[in-house]
């Protein structure tokens, strides 16, 4: 009697949803925070020009990488939430769902690694 398997419920697939549209929040975070890095990089260079200061901002160029690199982890992450709403959604039909939080894992990391990078670079130009 222990090996039957049970289905998920109509309750646990409108979770494994509302997860999905939460790392889809996320990602698009993420991108639009990337999106601003780079913009905001351009429009204090735009307005240096315009008051005739080309030296207010010493760009060493780290915002367009940066930024790019932000849309590009914002991208990845789409995909890897699709993914994983998907094998989810297989396991609760199988009726044998296993919790990885790989993706959390590394999504926390990068972040992170981003931040630090972030906070050193900002107190290296002030």
């Amino acid at each position: 009697m222990d090996n039957i398997k049970k289905q998920g419920n109509a309750s646990d697939y409108l979770a494994n949803e509302r997860t999905f549209l939460a790392w889809m929040r996320t990602s698009v975070g993420i991108m639009a925070f990337g999106f601003v890095v780079v913009k905001f990089s351009l429009f204090v260079k735009q307005i240096s020009l315009v008051l005739g200061k080309a030296n207010i901002i010493q760009s060493k160029g780290y915002s367009a990488i940066v930024g790019i690199v932000l849309v590009a982890v914002g991208t990845v992450t789409s995909v890897l939430s699709y993914i994983k709403y998907k094998q989810t959604e297989k396991q609760l039909k199988e009726g044998n769902y296993d919790h990885s939080s790989l993706l959390i894992s590394v999504l926390t990391a990068f972040i992170f690694l981003i931040s630090v990078l972030l906070i050193a670079y900002l107190i290296e130009s002030t």
